[in-house]
């Protein structure tokens, strides 16, 4: 993950110096320079979660520039490919993008779709507590 580190602390760097120009240049103008540090700040957020994970987890085969390709074969995480609930949170965004067009008043059912469609794909695979 230190290369997704890096990744992101060097755009980070950038935008809070493009901030600092900007404000010089436009005699501190307000929207424009708290947008571009925000910017900073996310790249910022992202670069500090990957050098925490790179931390946690230390160094995989993508991070060795000697790795062989069969140093990453095994198991790379879960996928349920027979889920719908990914269709239902899609459903849930088509219907707040359609709420933009149609009326505000959509964005509610979209809403509430939207969160059945969250929780039920976070605990597709919850079995309870005393599963076994």
């Amino acid at each position: 993950m230190n290369v997704e580190a890096r990744l992101f602390s060097l755009p980070a760097i950038f935008f809070f110096s493009a901030a600092t120009v900007y404000g010089l240049l436009s005699h501190w103008e307000v929207v424009g320079v708290v947008c571009i540090a925000l910017t900073g700040a996310l790249a910022t957020m992202i670069g500090l979660y990957f050098r925490i994970l790179a931390h946690r987890f230390g160094e995989r085969p993508e991070d060795d520039s000697n790795a062989e390709i069969d140093d990453s074969a095994g198991e790379q995480g879960v996928y349920a490919p027979w889920s719908w609930w990914p269709f239902v949170v899609a459903l849930a965004a088509a219907c707040g993008f359609t709420a933009l067009a149609v009326g505000w008043w959509l964005m509610v059912p979209a809403g509430i779709i939207a969160v059945i469609g969250l929780v039920g794909w976070v605990f597709e695979f919850s079995r309870g507590q005393h599963a076994h």
